[in-house]
């Protein structure tokens, strides 16, 4: 009997019962870092008061740690509005995602970011270099430590270590995970 991941423990024998995209067989346990996303229900239910509960000062803390995107889908046109966790590195701000509405920034694309209670027109840039990827991921995680690391980037690491830039690069390349840069426009 395979199981999904949502909070409630849901048993399913196959995925219309589940009922959940983040449905998954087991993990393969020798995999250091595995992605570990909120359920599916959860998201639903959450994102849309994050989108407006970061517009206002009730977010207190939560204004700094998360970001809402509201961009336009390249191939469809259509509105994205998202809320992801917000990461400053070198002095730049990223999303390290494993979305696949990522490939909206493959190039360069126009981005409304609301961060810290305030909107601005940015330019969010998909980082191609998987390499390059890695060690953004690598160099978040070593600045949160493990346990905030993994709440913050949606990540579990396999042991109570933080994983090396070689575990990390094989996360980016089956996990599918990426980096997008946001800069001023």
């Amino acid at each position: 009997m395979a199981r999904c991941n949502l909070a409630v423990g849901c048993v399913a024998n196959d995925l219309r019962l589940c009922g959940s995209r983040s449905y998954r067989w087991p993990v393969d346990k020798s995999a250091a870092i595995t992605t570990a996303p909120p359920p599916d229900a959860v998201m639903r239910a959450v994102n849309p008061l994050m989108r407006y509960l970061l517009r206002t000062p009730l977010a207190g803390g939560l204004r700094k740690q998360f970001m809402v995107l509201s961009f336009t889908g390249r191939k469809t046109g259509r509105e994205f509005v998202v809320p992801v966790s917000a990461h400053w590195i070198d002095g730049d701000l990223y999303a390290l995602i494993g979305s696949v509405w990522k490939l909206n920034f493959r190039g360069g694309a126009a981005a409304t970011v609301l961060y810290d209670g305030r909107e601005r027109p940015m330019r969010g840039e998909l980082i191609e270099d998987r390499a390059l990827t890695a060690d953004l991921f690598h160099r978040c995680a070593a600045s949160y430590g493990v346990k905030r690391a993994q709440r913050m980037m949606g990540l579990q690491f396999r042991d109570d270590r933080m994983p090396s830039l070689a575990e990390f690069a094989e996360a980016v390349e089956v996990n599918k995970l990426a980096a997008i840069r946001f800069t001023a426009a």
